[in-house]
């Protein structure tokens, strides 16, 4: 099992064949792991064995970074100053909102068993779409609660978020004026490729519960236009909406600016296509951790708008951020 495999949805995947850059191989045949970079690099892994099975034992116990080993690619002021610089924007009126993130990094041992992170998560973070992915050059761990594409023949949907408290009565007036700004966003991604007038939203502004906090959730569904695939969804609507802003452009620009290191899978898609049904679960890279290069790393961020105050805003990420890193670091809560 252990020269590749993946463990997504309740399926576990092993016998790896192939691994490619080209999307268009999720819309011949073959059961394939995807995860896809924020800058758009693209993994895609075919397996040839996939079955029903609980996430494998790992080889060996998680040994993480220490909690005081994780340094952050902006710091609070960083953070807060990059806040500011996102609301001149808006007043400027050259956006309406930008998604600021940082990744947080910090040493791991050689041969670090992604098997073993994942346990952890799945014990003390469950999530909706949870996956583990371990190929060649990439081991990439997911607790993410967001799905960015379903796709069940040529009807597809997407589940942005935006919004994020303790509890419900934390969300403000804010929260739901940046969700439906992302929706509308959403929509008009999905339209690019969509058949006309089948563009829809069954459900707005949601409340859901996850460990720790709780999201806005809403869901945008459409029918693919006849000969859009997989290549032709991806440029109409990758990187996601909820991470990035609107207009979609321009915030790409100032997050380019901002942010001083790459987000990598951070914000991307990670999730499977089965290219023989016709389905298929991508999340948005959130709440996501990758394995390289004897480093781990993890993303955070927040949607910043007009109404943003940068300490709570800051504040923001370090509450999405909390619970993950200690269970991914050493003597975290389990």
């Amino acid at each position: 099992m252990y020269d590749g495999f993946a463990h997504l949805n309740g399926l576990l995947a092993t016998e790896l064949r192939d691994v490619t850059t080209d999307l268009a191989v999720l819309d011949g045949e073959g059961w394939w792991a995807v995860v896809v970079d924020y800058e758009g690099k693209v993994t895609c892994a075919r397996f040839d064995r996939v079955r029903p099975a609980p996430l494998p034992e790992p080889r060996a116990s998680w040994h993480g970074p220490h909690p005081g080993e994780w340094h952050t690619s902006l710091d609070r002021a960083a953070y807060e100053r990059g806040v500011r610089a996102i609301r001149d924007h808006i007043e400027r009126g050259e956006v309406y909102q930008a998604n600021l993130c940082r990744v947080l990094s910090a040493p791991v041992p050689p041969g670090a068993d992604p098997l073993a992170l994942a346990a952890r998560l799945a014990e003390g973070n469950p999530a909706p779409y949870a996956a583990v992915i371990d190929v060649p050059g990439l081991s990439v761990v997911s607790a993410s609660p967001e799905l960015y594409l379903s796709r069940d023949g040529d009807v597809v949907e997407s589940g942005p978020i935006k919004g994020t408290g303790v509890t419900a009565a934390d969300l403000l007036e804010k929260d739901y004026a940046e969700n439906v700004m992302i929706v509308d966003l959403v929509r008009n991604d999905l339209g690019r490729v969509a058949a006309v007038g089948s563009v829809e939203v069954p459900s707005l502004c949601a409340v859901e519960e996850h460990p720790g906090l709780v999201h806005l959730v809403s869901t945008v569904r459409a029918r693919l236009a006849p000969g859009a695939g997989w290549p032709e969804l991806f440029a109409a609507t990758f990187p996601p909406g909820s991470v990035t802003g609107a207009p979609k452009s321009s915030a790409l620009r100032i997050i380019n600016e901002l942010e001083p290191v790459p987000r990598g899978p951070y914000c991307g898609a990670v999730g499977w296509v089965d290219a023989d049904r016709g389905r298929a679960a991508l999340a948005v890279g959130i709440r996501t951790f990758w394995i390289s290069a004897g480093e781990i790393r993890f993303g955070t961020g927040a949607g910043i708008t007009w109404g943003s105050d940068p300490e709570r805003e800051w504040l923001e990420t370090e509450l999405k951020a909390s619970r993950l890193i200690s269970l991914a670091s050493s003597g975290g809560n389990r």
